[in-house]
């Protein structure tokens, strides 16, 4: 059972401001529960059904600095950030604040994403291709997201997040720039590929000009039918696809 400071806590956790503060977030739901774990990541509160917990008290043991409570199911309702509780909710450390960017390796930046539906999936498809970095605008939706993460799937465990001003970083950097852009080069043509920071825009807006500015190569997905635009994480996804051999 949770104490009303702790479930307090908790629920305050929903608000960017307060997972900043106390460098933590929440993760939910059996399998991405499991998975986070049967790792080694810090984890705060473990708050589960007593069955959950019966059932996976090895995982559980592993983490003795975590508070554990058995709730009921209408008390973990209160305190999810999901529509409907799935039997297990974890309050994680946020561990990689102070990760340091790439230099020499692929990585994704996204500059003033604002659909957490999109941030999450490109951090799994970061995760899919092997890309250990993902950067972000400050004014991107936060990593962290309720959203995010359950769009990430785990993502989270294996790929270092960066909120950086992303000029200054390319700035800095000697890694080719993949633009993705409406009026960029036909990607299939794309020769002389080497690890480079792959630039995805703002849903709505693209590329900003002065970002855009600074890159080397400007690419698109060639279209053949009517649609518009590609959605932001479907273009990653296929630009990742096409530039990152195994």
């Amino acid at each position: 059972m949770l104490s009303k400071a702790q479930n307090k806590y908790i629920r305050s956790l929903s608000q960017q401001k307060y997972r900043s503060e106390h460098g933590v977030f929440v993760v939910e739901g059996d399998k991405i529960a499991r998975e986070w774990l049967a790792e080694s990541h810090r984890i705060q509160y473990i708050v589960a059904r007593e069955q959950w917990l019966q059932d996976n008290v090895k995982l559980t043991a592993k983490h003795t600095d975590a508070v554990v409570a058995s709730v009921s199911e209408q008390e973990l309702q209160t305190v999810s950030q999901l529509q409907k509780a799935n039997e297990v909710l974890l309050v994680v450390y946020r561990d990689n604040d102070n990760a340091t960017l790439p230099a020499s390796e692929w990585c994704i930046a996204l500059d003033t994403l604002q659909d957490p539906g999109n941030m999450g999936t490109i951090i799994r498809i970061a995760d899919w291709f092997g890309i250990r970095h993902v950067i972000a605008t400050q004014d991107s939706v936060d990593f962290y997201n309720p959203k995010v993460i359950q769009a990430a799937m785990g993502g989270h465990l294996r790929v270092q997040l960066h909120g950086a001003d992303i000029s200054q970083f390319i700035a800095q950097s000697d890694m080719p720039i993949y633009a993705a852009a409406l009026d960029g080069g036909n990607i299939y043509n794309l020769k002389d590929v080497k690890p480079g920071v792959i630039v995805i825009g703002n849903e709505s807006k693209g590329i900003s000009a002065a970002i855009m500015q600074q890159a080397t190569k400007k690419i698109t997905i060639p279209r053949i039918g009517g649609a518009e635009s590609l959605n932001a994480a479907v273009s990653a996804g296929i630009i990742c696809a096409l530039l990152i051999k195994p």
